[in-house]
């Protein structure tokens, strides 16, 4: 796909062909249906994130946890108390290495996870339904071979 136009003496694919710009507006797109659904349980994006990660691995370290949810970890930092405070997670020392915070998902955490989920699922299901189920396996797919593909320290925050 070397659609190159030359623009300003610059060889370069037009903007909307930008893979990184295409891959932004699509998330964007998709965004848009699960943001007001999220909001209505009073979770941003990062903190969904999180308790879907936790719900799914159980606990984990918390530069595992950053890595798992594409969350830079001064952000984690200042998410993860806000979460604790309202009982949705907790967090404690690594009982082999004081240094390492290891993250859980509490009772109450999973409770609004269950209660998310279903709905996500939901919202999921109409975006397949759009897109077709075989259209959505092959996109699932070419997302992790363009994944795969990265160089491996373009894959590191």
């Amino acid at each position: 796909m070397s659609e190159k136009k030359k623009g300003n003496g610059l060889a370069m694919r037009p903007f909307a062909r930008s893979l990184p710009m295409q891959l932004l507006r699509a998330r964007e797109a998709l965004m848009q249906e699960f943001r007001p659904h999220l909001r209505k349980h009073g979770l941003s994006e990062q903190q969904w994130r999180v308790l879907r990660a936790l719900a799914e691995a159980g606990s984990m370290d918390i530069n595992a946890l950053g890595e798992m949810c594409q969350i830079h970890p001064a952000s984690l930092s200042r998410m993860l108390p806000n979460l604790e405070s309202e009982g949705r997670i907790e967090r404690r020392n690594d009982r082999d290495d004081q240094r390492y915070i290891i993250v859980s998902i509490t009772a109450k955490g999973r409770a609004l996870f269950q209660r998310v989920a279903k709905e996500s699922e939901q919202i999921y299901a109409s975006i397949e339904r759009r897109i077709g189920s075989s259209e959505l396996k092959t996109l699932y797919e070419l997302l992790d071979k363009a994944i795969r593909a990265a160089p491996e320290n373009a894959q590191e925050k």
